[in-house]
C-alpha cells in the first residue's frame, strides 16, 4: 500500500506540475498573438513585414500545448466539463463505480489507443522511413515554419501523461469503494453538492 501512495503521490505532484506549466503558457500564448498583431498591423503602416509564418505557428505550437499539458491536470481535478443530471444525483458509492467502469471501458483504451494511432505518424515526422532507415525530419510547408516532429511527439506525451493519470484515478476509486483511508478522490466526499453541471 505504501508504494501505491508514493505512485499515487508522484503521479499527482507531476499532473500538477503539468497544470502549471499549461496555466503559464496561456500567458506566452497570449503574448505572442498580441505581438504578431501588432507586428502586422505595424508592418502595413510602415510597409515593411515585420511578422513571419514562424509567429503564426508558434503561436498555434503554443495553443496545442496548453492542452496537451493540461489533460492530466483537468482528470486529477476532475474539472472536466459534466452535463449529466443522472451522475450528479448519485451517491459517492455509485459515482465511484460509474467513473471506474467508464476509467476501464473509456479513458484507459482511448489513450492507449491515441498512443498506439500516433507512434507511425510521429516517427514518419522524425525522419524515419517505410525501409526503417532515417531521412530528415518534417517541416512546416510554410517558409519560415516550425519543424512538425516536436508538436507531434507531445501528442504521444499528452495520452501518456493522461494514462498515467488515469491509473492513479482508478487507484483511488477502488481504494474509495474498498474504504481504504487517505486516498479518496476528492470529488466522491460527501460534502459535494447533490448536482454539478459546468
Amino acid at each position: 500500500m505504501r508504494i501505491l501512495r508514493k505512485y499515487v503521490e508522484l503521479v499527482d505532484r507531476f499532473s500538477e506540475f503539468l497544470g502549471k506549466i499549461s496555466m503559464y503558457l496561456v500567458i506566452i500564448t497570449v503574448a505572442v498573438g498580441f505581438l504578431n498583431v501588432v507586428l502586422r498591423y505595424l508592418g502595413r503602416f510602415v510597409e515593411v513585414r515585420l511578422t513571419s509564418n514562424f509567429f503564426i505557428e508558434l503561436q498555434w505550437y503554443l495553443y496545442s500545448l496548453i492542452f496537451f499539458f493540461g489533460f492530466a491536470y483537468i482528470l486529477k481535478n476532475n474539472i472536466n466539463v459534466r452535463v449529466d443530471f443522472w451522475y450528479g444525483q448519485q451517491g459517492p458509492r455509485t459515482k465511484a463505480w460509474i467513473d471506474l467502469v467508464g476509467h476501464f471501458v473509456a479513458l484507459i483504451p482511448y489513450t492507449l489507443m491515441g498512443i498506439w494511432v500516433t507512434w507511425g505518424p510521429v516517427l514518419t515526422s522524425w525522419g524515419r522511413r517505410p525501409d526503417g532507415s532515417w531521412g530528415t525530419w518534417e517541416q512546416s510547408p510554410d517558409p519560415s515554419g516550425l519543424p512538425r516532429a516536436p508538436i507531434k511527439s507531445m501528442i504521444i506525451v499528452a495520452f501518456i501523461t493522461l494514462l498515467i493519470q488515469g491509473t492513479v484515478e482508478i487507484i483511488r476509486l477502488i481504494a474509495f469503494l474498498r474504504n481504504v483511508p487517505g486516498l479518496a478522490p476528492e470529488a466522491l466526499k460527501e460534502h459535494e453538492a447533490p448536482l454539478r453541471i459546468e
